[in-house]
């Protein structure tokens, strides 16, 4: 049986490319099906009013216009969507930093350790929300006794207050994804030469200033790909907000992928949902590329 080297070695590349896009159809027709048909779906429904009962009707720009200029309540998700990424994302580094150094060390029970910061990220969401919201509880939750145990303090109602509760959510969300950038951070950390920090020290440098001037600019595409990957999980936040406030209170933990949800599946709006939907892809890929042009202008 002639294998793809006889065909490869005698000239006859068409046909190893042949076999290999046969190989490959599945999958193309997968994401084709999965991915770009149901995008290309969405993008046509933003341009129509659809409540999934009565035809399609064409609005053109109609959708971006009412969302862009008169929706309150978008504006609403967006700064909240803001203030939760904002929030998120450096406590998420600062602190998976911290942790990747410090179970980056041959020490007994380390592994207990890694295992111990990394099982939030394989719970579901749904799971951790549940754990969540028996934890911020105003009456039994676990954080209201230990506060009252420990520093007297009376109950605070912690998803029900507006000033309050999205800082909660971002509290749960730093918990479930540390973990994961900890990893991350570790690998980075086991690939820097050894002898670069042996160097420095023979130079005189303390911790910190190895720390300053080798491991933080060695694990600058570490930090380059968790900020963009960051960007595009908290700007999609759904999942604790659907399961632990819907919303409120007083909209003050709408998001902006919450009020996807909202505006399709509570009011049946598919065109605005559609459009509030694209117009978060048009954020999220312009603050992506910002990002990639300020790390390339640092080097």
């Amino acid at each position: 049986m002639k294998t793809w080297r006889y065909y490869w070695r005698n000239g006859d590349r068409r046909h190893v490319m042949l076999m290999g896009y046969l190989f490959i159809c599945p999958v193309v027709i997968y994401s084709l099906v999965t991915a770009f048909v149901p995008m290309a779906v969405s993008f046509y429904l933003s341009f129509t009013r659809y409540n999934m009962l009565t035809p399609a009707k064409w609005v053109g720009l109609a959708n971006y216009r009412t969302i862009l200029f008169a929706d309150d309540l978008f504006r609403t998700a967006l700064r909240n969507t803001a203030q939760y990424a904002v929030e998120v994302l450096p406590a998420n580094i600062i602190l998976s930093l911290g942790l990747a150094v410090l179970v980056n060390r041959a020490i007994r029970g380390i592994t207990l350790f890694r295992t111990a910061y990394y099982l939030p990220v394989v719970t579901s969401i749904i799971a951790a929300s549940m754990i969540w919201l028996w934890i911020y509880q105003p009456d039994a939750g676990l954080l209201n006794l230990l506060l009252s145990r420990f520093f007297h303090l009376p109950p605070i109602d912690w998803l029900g207050n507006p000033r309050l509760a999205l800082h909660s959510l971002v509290l749960m969300r730093v918990w479930k994804g540390v973990g994961w950038n900890m990893v991350l951070y570790l690998a980075g950390l086991q690939g820097i030469p050894g002898y670069l920090y042996e160097a420095a020290k023979i130079d005189g440098a303390s911790p910190a200033q190895q720390f300053r001037a080798i491991t933080w600019p060695m694990l600058k595409p570490v930090t380059y790909y968790i900020i963009i990957m960051g960007l595009i999980s908290t700007f999609q936040t759904f999942g604790e907000i659907y399961a632990m406030t819907r919303g409120g209170p007083l909209d003050s933990t709408t998001t902006v992928g919450f009020l996807i949800y909202q505006r399709a599946f509570s009011y049946f709006e598919m065109g605005e949902a559609s459009a509030i939907a694209f117009i978060l892809f048009v954020i999220i890929f312009g603050l992506s590329l910002l990002n990639v042009k300020y790390f390339q202008y640092r080097g």
